[in-house]
């Protein structure tokens, strides 16, 4: 597997989840998880379940804005912890044996 590091600072990394926190008070994002579905495993949520992922993790130097946050839910939000969209996938096809 590929591995891209990125130098992120923490005050970088304070600064994007800051932007994330406000990011989850707008009727953007409230419309986003009112859909109740997750990003990744397409499974149905109450909102209250859903959290916001990443699609680049801001330890990978991802922002917190509209194009790279996405609703998922614990389970895959866990699974996916830090990996980027491209890693994720490797891992979901070596999960399925290789498809």
């Amino acid at each position: 597997m590929n591995q891209f590091i990125i130098e992120v600072s923490e005050e970088e990394i304070r600064r994007e989840k800051e932007k994330g926190r406000q990011l989850r008070k707008t009727r953007w994002w409230k419309n986003r998880v009112g859909r109740g579905i997750c990003h990744y495993c397409g499974g149905t949520f109450s909102p209250s379940e859903l959290t916001m992922d990443h699609l680049v993790p801001i330890i990978r130097g991802g922002k917190s804005t509209q194009g790279n946050v996405v609703p998922a839910c614990k389970e895959c939000n866990s699974k996916k912890g830090y990996l980027l969209p491209l890693e994720w996938e490797e891992y979901l096809n070596s999960a399925r044996g290789g498809e």
